[in-house]
Formats: structure tokens, sequence, C-alpha cells
């Protein structure tokens, strides 16, 4: 069984010879090579060749396309500054000081920079992994992505004060949103992950009433590519779990700090949790035999079918042989 048959089978919830290993790599991935986090976001030949060199040397089941959370947003007509050593920087969001969608430009996957270059990177990875592993494009969220054109905290304050704007802004997200998975599938993903990390930030009720929906559509639109969706809400979202739980994703990661069993029980049996072993205390400055512990546990609390993640990124600094020891096979058990 290879990566790729290991993560279907898994998503299709069919046993497996071992858990699928699914971390997310990005300025790890680009310090590993000798290169640095600016030019893993700003040139996907960088990103895929760190990408799959850390494949083969340490030996998980998915390649990721992901880097930072504003290609859409340079699309959209912001101005986004590269910095060596760290994600990239919104110079100003376009709709900082004015509630006016015309202010946005309306972004072709295939021509937009930004967005062409993630494109360029599902066929690249296609090209040299297909068939092998997985490969997971990647596309803001609703609340994230209208977060980033209006400035979080205005973002926030319309919620409460604007939520007609709110809503107006997110729909043009989502169009956008599933323009551009559609082009990465075209490429050649088999999964689109969605980063809403700002619904974590919101009430249940404005979640289940507006963020939830859209999520939806583009999960939805998503399936209808025939590809499969993952979603990836940083931070605690146990107080929104009834609202995703009824989105239909195939792959729900998990930050570090929600109870997994919980999470389980709010989605039931046909949902892959993937999670949720702390990126930071556990898989950075923990060791191997923390890290097998750990991911053991994670295992026990979230049962079948399940994915070895951590509840983000792994971290700039992670030693190699920690690195190793998260990505240890772990048998498949009935």
């Amino acid at each position: 069984m290879n990566s790729l048959e290991r993560y279907r089978s898994t998503v299709a919830g069919e046993p497996t010879d071992i858990l699928p290993r699914v971390p997310i790599l990005m300025q790890f991935a680009a310090e590993h090579i000798g290169s640095n986090y600016g030019a893993f976001a700003a040139d996907h030949r960088v990103l895929v060749e760190a990408n799959i060199r850390c494949l083969d040397e340490f030996g998980f089941d998915q390649v990721s396309c992901i880097s930072d959370p504003y290609r859409e947003t340079q699309g959209f007509g912001a101005e986004i500054e590269f910095l060596r050593d760290t994600v990239p920087r919104c110079v100003m969001p376009p709709l900082a000081d004015a509630k006016d969608l015309s202010l946005l430009l309306s972004p072709d996957p295939l021509v937009a920079e930004r967005m062409f270059d993630r494109v360029q990177a599902a066929r690249a990875f296609s090209r040299r992994v297909g068939g092998r592993c997985s490969v997971l494009g990647w596309v803001e969220g609703p609340g994230a992505e209208a977060a980033d054109l209006r400035d979080v905290m205005n973002f926030l304050i319309d919620s409460m004060e604007d939520i007609s704007f709110c809503c107006e802004l997110m729909d043009r997200c989502v169009d956008v949103a599933i323009a551009f998975a559609g082009a990465q599938v075209e490429a050649g993903v088999d999964t689109v992950g969605i980063g809403d990390a700002i619904a974590s930030q919101v009430t249940p009720d404005f979640y289940d009433a507006h963020v939830q929906p859209r999520e939806k559509r583009l999960v939805d639109a998503i399936r209808d590519m025939g590809a499969w969706s993952k979603l990836h809400i940083c931070g605690d979202i146990s107080h929104i779990l009834p609202g995703v739980a009824d989105l239909g994703v195939d792959v729900l990661d998990v930050d570090h700090m929600v109870d997994l069993a919980s999470v389980r029980d709010a989605v039931g049996g046909d949902v892959v949790i993937a999670g949720n072993v702390d990126p930071v205390s556990c898989v950075r400055q923990g060791t191997p035999s923390q890290i097998r512990d750990s991911v053991a546990r994670c295992y026990e609390a979230a049962g079948n079918p399940f994915m070895v993640n951590a509840g983000c990124e792994i971290p700039a600094g992670t030693p190699l042989d920690n690195l190793r020891a998260f990505c240890e096979p772990v048998p498949y058990q009935r």
C-alpha cells in the first residue's frame, strides 16, 4: 500500500496498513533544504522541492501547496511583502478603510500572480509525485479571507455591527475560493484544504448563521469537482463543533487544545480526524518518546478514521529526530 492508497482508504473509512501521516511543513521544510520562508512563499519551485525532499527523508504521506494566507488577498489587489524568516506581510488590507467591494479586483487563478504560483505548485507535485502520495491544495475560507481583506479587527467589529456587509464580503470570497480550488483540482490536487482560522474567534450564533453556510457552499463545490475537502481552523473550535459537524468535510484538522473524544462525538465516524499533537511543547520541545506517546494518545482518543498530524504547522527548529519520531509508522487498529 503506497501513501496515496493509504490516504484514499482512510478517507473512505477502510482499513489500512498504517495511519497516514500528514504534517504541515512550511518554514521547517524551507530551512531544511537551505532556503528560507520568504523564498518558499514566493516561488513554487522552492515550495515543491522542500516538500518532496522532506517527503523522501521523513516518509510521510502528503505534500502540500500551503505557504501563507495571502494568495487570494494579493489577487484581490493587496500588496504583499515577502520577509526572509517569517510569514509574508499584507502591507495594507484593501478594505481596511472602506466598505466598498468595488475596490476589490476580480482575480483569475490562472492570471493573479500568487494564485497562479500555487496552481503551478499543484502541477509540479502532480507531475513528480502524483499517484505516489496525496497532494493537498489550499484556499482561504470565507471568514479568514474576509478578515484578510478588511483587517481582522474591522471584520470582528463588522460581525457585530454590519452583518450584511460581512456576508456580502464573505460571498465574494467564496466565489473566488471555488474558482481557485477548481484550478488546483484541475492541476492535480486530490484534496483541497480550507483555512478559516477566524472561525474560532466568532460566536457560535454568528458562525452557524453566517460562516458555516458559506463554508458548506465551498465544501460542496469541492466535492462536485471530484476532490476531497479538509477543514483547518486554528484555535479552539469546541463552541462551533455542531456547525462544523454539518459541513460534510472529509478531513478535519484539530488544534492541540481541543479534546479529540469530544470532536469524534460531534462529527461521528465518517469524518477523518487529523491531529492534534501539540506542535510546540511536544513536537519541537519534547523527546521522540514523548512524541510517540502523544500520537498514540491522540489515536486512542479519536479512533478511526484518523491521520497523524500536529495541531498546526511543524515549527521551524524542530529537531530532525523529533520529526522522524512523529512520522514513524503507526499500525492501524481495528
